[in-house]
């Protein structure tokens, strides 16, 4: 083959996008499951809490530190502390960092911290100590709730026979599956873990949808150190943005506790009242009977007078469920 033919040839297959080289590891972007797949900056990611010196005495500060991929790091400083533990949304100081001489150093104009992994030392703009704050991993006060009586357990670990095409690994329920049962109202615990996906942003980012009757979706994705809207994890999409951002760093097992009301319909169809949500995202009340006036764009079922599942979605991301139960109400 003459060198002018192949080098069309290339530019062909090219174009079609027939073929891709394979990923250096420099270029292969991390979602990780567990913290051993999850590489170095997995490890200074996270929530950092404590008493620092202020300008008019002690004050407590939260610090949560989100890893951008490739040793880079975006911070938010909250002072009073973390969300739902002193923070009263009121101020929220960002600041940016990457890894220089195996050291990570935060900084705005307020001042900056060096994140050691295990704490943070805060210094102000000029370098002078404030305090140190210490990592903290928090749980959920609902953190592996047992189901009470005549409560319908859909998932315990041991078996994915309560869903449509439910697949199981390693003991845990993968995203992209819908119960075999349908309910009216209901109160619903769910526990989620989040892919570590450092490198993507937005709703690539550990993306999934919790769907009440298979109609009205609680957001599922990583939201750590956002804002927290309704597209973002807790939200009701499209409906409400969540009272408070509960969401913690990815690979920590969250939960969800909603109290559910179906919409009601008369002898025609015709809607007379809106479905209506209370949620609790890792046990902190972020929607008080919310109501949900219409479905989620993409649910599968469109509102009608009918019972629906519950559907957990594929978003394109990996994310793992365990400790699933339904109770029904009349």
């Amino acid at each position: 083959m003459s060198r002018r033919i192949f080098t069309a040839a290339l530019l062909t297959v090219a174009c079609l996008g027939a073929v891709r080289l394979p990923l250096s590891a420099d270029e292969k972007k991390i979602v990780a499951l567990t913290p051993a797949d999850a590489g170095p900056d997995y490890a200074l990611q996270g929530e950092y809490t404590g008493t620092i010196r202020g300008e008019n005495g002690d004050v407590r500060l939260g610090l949560q530190v989100i890893a951008l991929g490739k040793g880079k790091f975006r911070a938010f400083g909250l002072p009073g502390g973390l969300p739902g533990d002193g923070w009263d949304a009121s101020e929220r100081v960002e600041a940016n960092g990457e890894v220089a001489d195996g050291k990570l150093i935060v900084s705005c104009e307020q001042g900056r911290a060096e994140i050691r992994g295990e704490d943070a030392l805060v210094m102000n703009p000029d370098g002078v100590e404030l305090g140190i704050l210490e990592k903290v991993y928090r749980k959920s006060a609902t953190l592996g709730a047992k189901p009470p009586e005549g409560a319908v357990v859909l998932f315990d670990g041991t078996s994915a026979e309560a869903f449509e095409k439910g697949r199981i690994e390693d003991g845990l329920l993968l995203e992209g599956t819908t119960s075999k049962q349908k309910f009216g109202s209901f109160r619903l615990h769910l526990e989620f873990l989040l892919s570590f996906m450092p490198e993507a942003s937005g709703q690539g980012r550990a993306n999934s949808g919790c769907y009440m009757q298979g109609r009205y979706e609680t957001q599922i994705l990583d939201s750590f150190g956002l804002t927290g809207e309704h597209n973002e994890c807790g939200g009701i999409y499209t409906v409400k943005k969540p009272d408070v951002n509960m969401c913690f760093p990815p690979l920590a097992w969250q939960t969800y506790d909603v109290e559910f009301t179906q919409a009601k319909f008369d002898a025609d169809g015709k809607k007379v009242a809106h479905a209506r949500m209370t949620v609790k995202h890792n046990g902190v009340l972020i929607h008080k009977d919310v109501e949900v006036d219409h479905a989620t764009t993409a649910s599968p079922l469109p509102e009608g007078p009918g019972p629906g599942p519950i559907y957990l979605q594929n978003h394109g991301n990996p994310i793992r469920f365990r400790n699933i139960w339904v109770v029904p109400k009349e």
